[in-house]
């Protein structure tokens, strides 16, 4: 019957990634799927808001709508630059505000309350009001859903996967990610040829993004709490129910152990996590790692991906796409996720955490410096009704360079800010790392539409010079982090103190259910994963 059942309930949902696991473990995982997978249409849906209104302002219905006609060339810029980087604003703010509804309500109402926020601020969106500050709040009141999900999800998932499909599962939110900003692209190009220049054309985009995040929210009504987050408040027979629940719907030996194991871990986190102050966060060994978790995520937005992800449009326009610049755009989307599907299906695990670092930089630097030279010694016809042979080169290395980051700094960043940190500052290293995403995001949103206009192809040749500078910071700073378990981590970091000794907490797992085979062999997996 377990198995009937999370069967079911995994083809309840619109699309389950393929786990490749034998029939028993597809009935062990389906319910987990359907959990993680609702958590992975949150991502979807982030980031179709975040695409969808790039091709929106170059909508003229949108223009005329919001009186484009009284405002200057460098006020329109500006206007552009405001409705990318108020969505980011408002999920900086988000990733911490969220965390005192986390902690008391759980993760699950949490999510709930985050697409709530976020489908409040999408209305706020479509309403017709021709005034642009209203605009811009619904577009700060999506971001603090955003910047909510973005430090639930990874929480989230990571307390609810089991062990052995834990890295599979993460790799795949990227996937979505890309799958969101794809769709978008193809929905503003949709709307730009098939409906007039009247308020339907960019309503409608934005329109859409309410409806999944309505059932979003609806969705995380049907699943269970966080079966380690209600440990953790002492409701254990809850926390049983769901651990079962969600492992196929019957209480096998294994499933007692590991909840056993979750028990034990808790309170060894506990005793871990006793006392900590920001001041521990500033110990030498804590201190450099915080650092690392902010620098990287402003190196990742130097290479400059996120900006062309914002502005494709515009971007395509300045390279030479000409009138095809909208449907050159959608197919940057599709770049972007056949990239990201390549990473997690053949390269996740096969190469270092550096090499990838080093690997991306070393060729989104070369293509955007390609780009530049292209575009400063071909410049485009901004009004040209087809492609040049130099705008086909241009577009090319522009669709190169998002693949190479989609194949290094765009799924492995967030990974390697999730291993690096201690089980005591852990949360505030992870909730650190995605508030600096968000402000980099935020700084790159604002400076980009403005570096286009005003300095044109040397805009690429920044971003060029950026990644070269990347390059020697990750080979100098960064450390590889690649099949280190914990207690690795805090030599490869230099901190002994903080170490978490995940072996002896497995044993005492074991001999606390009498069960001394299961799990067996399992404590090496336990390095790899963890």
């Amino acid at each position: 019957m377990g198995k009937t059942l999370g069967t079911l309930r995994a083809t309840f949902l619109v699309s389950v990634c393929c786990m490749g696991e034998s029939v028993k473990d597809q009935s062990r995982v389906s319910k987990l799927q359907k959990k993680l997978t609702i958590a992975r249409y949150r991502s979807f849906l982030f980031a179709y808001d975040t695409g969808i209104v790039g091709g929106i302002l170059m909508l003229k219905s949108f223009q005329k709508d919001f009186r484009y006609d009284h405002y200057t060339n460098a006020q329109i810029t500006q206007v552009n630059s405001n409705s990318v980087s108020v969505l980011q604003a408002g999920a900086f703010f988000g990733c911490f505000g969220i965390w005192p509804i986390a902690s008391r309500f759980g993760r699950r109402w949490s999510l709930v309350v985050s697409s709530v926020v976020f489908v409040t601020g999408a209305i706020l969106q479509i309403v017709n009001s021709h005034s642009l500050p209203l605009f811009y709040v619904g577009r700060v009141i999506s971001g603090l859903g955003v910047g909510a999900a973005t430090v639930l999800i990874p929480i989230f998932a990571a307390e609810m996967s089991p062990k052995e499909i834990r890295g599979r599962l993460g790799s795949f939110f990227q996937l979505f990610f890309a799958a969101g900003v794809m769709v978008s692209y193809w929905v503003d190009y949709a709307v730009g040829i098939h409906i007039g220049s009247d308020t339907r054309q960019w309503q409608i985009p934005l329109a859409l993004q309410v409806i999944p995040g309505g059932l979003v929210g609806l969705g995380m009504l049907t699943i269970k709490e966080s079966a380690r987050w209600l440990a953790k408040r002492g409701k254990h027979d809850e926390a049983m129910d769901s651990l079962v629940w969600v492992r196929g719907g019957e209480k096998t030996p294994e499933v007692v152990a590991e909840f056993a194991e979750i028990l034990q871990g808790i309170e060894e986190e506990v005793r871990a996590t006793e006392g900590v102050t920001w001041r521990e966060c500033l110990l030498p060994a804590n201190r450099y790692r915080l650092f690392i978790a902010v620098t990287l995520q402003l190196c990742q937005q130097l290479t400059g991906n996120t900006s062309l992800a914002y502005y494709a449009p515009q971007i395509f326009a300045t390279v030479g796409a000409g009138n095809s610049k909208t449907l050159v755009a959608s197919f940057f989307g599709v770049v972007k996720v056949l990239s990201v599907f390549a990473f997690v299906t053949l390269l996740s695990e096969r190469i270092g955490r550096k090499t990838a670092f080093m690997g991306g930089a070393a060729a989104m630097g070369t293509f955007m410096l390609i780009i530049a030279i292209i575009v400063a010694t071909h410049p485009p016809d901004p009004n040209a009704a087809s492609v040049s042979s130099s705008g086909a080169a241009a577009i090319a290395m522009v669709y190169a360079e998002a693949a190479a980051f989609n194949l290094s700094w765009g799924p492995v960043a967030w990974v390697y800010i999730g291993e690096i940190f201690p089980s005591r500052i852990r949360e505030i290293g992870v909730a650190v790392g995605a508030a600096s995403q968000w402000l980099f995001n935020f700084m790159m949103s604002q400076i980009t539409p403005h570096a286009v206009e005003n300095i044109g192809w040397r805009t690429f040749l920044m971003f060029a010079i950026f990644n070269a500078a990347i390059i020697v910071y990750s080979w100098w700073v960064l450390r590889e982090t690649q099949g280190k378990s914990l207690e690795d981590m805090e030599n490869v970091f230099g901190s002994a103190a903080t170490a978490f000794d995940v072996e002896a907490t497995r044993q005492k797992a074991i001999a606390h259910t009498g069960g001394e085979e299961i799990g067996k062999g399992e404590a090496s997996q336990e390095r790899t994963d963890l």
